[in-house]
């Protein structure tokens, strides 16, 4: 106990610096799927692709056959997704940062199998994967 007590500092430091290890895993809502986990679900046509970055950015690139509805009219314009409740919805942003907040919007709207995309479409192009314009 001496030792935690005389390294005070020390014991902070490394409980804060744990604590930012693992803050994103924390932060991260929803469930995620990999590049490869995605493309056997869309090989399997078991699911459908949702891009919700800007028409500019669908414009440039997006994957094969995927719907756009940008974020911000995604609430608006959820119903346009119901045919595809039964199948499982991939959800792609530009990054993985923005998807989260979609799959939230669509579980809460009763779709059952809501993925985000790890990496977004960033990580998709990397990868070499085949996009569409």
């Amino acid at each position: 106990m001496k030792f935690f007590i005389d390294n005070i500092w020390l014991v902070a430091l490394a409980l804060l610096s744990g604590g930012a290890l693992l803050f994103p895993n924390l932060q991260r809502g929803g469930s995620r799927v990999s590049l490869l986990q995605a493309t056997q679900m869309l090989n399997q046509g078991k699911s459908v692709v949702l891009d919700i970055r800007s028409q500019e950015d669908f414009a440039a690139g997006h994957i094969r056959d995927a719907r756009h509805i940008p974020l911000k009219e995604l609430k608006s314009r959820i119903s346009e997704l119901d045919k595809f409740k039964s199948k499982s919805v991939i959800v792609v942003c530009s990054s993985g940062s923005q998807s989260a907040r979609a799959t939230g919007l669509l579980k809460s709207a009763g779709f059952g199998d809501v993925y985000s995309l790890e990496g977004g479409l960033a990580a998709w192009r990397a990868q070499g994967l085949p996009t569409a314009k």
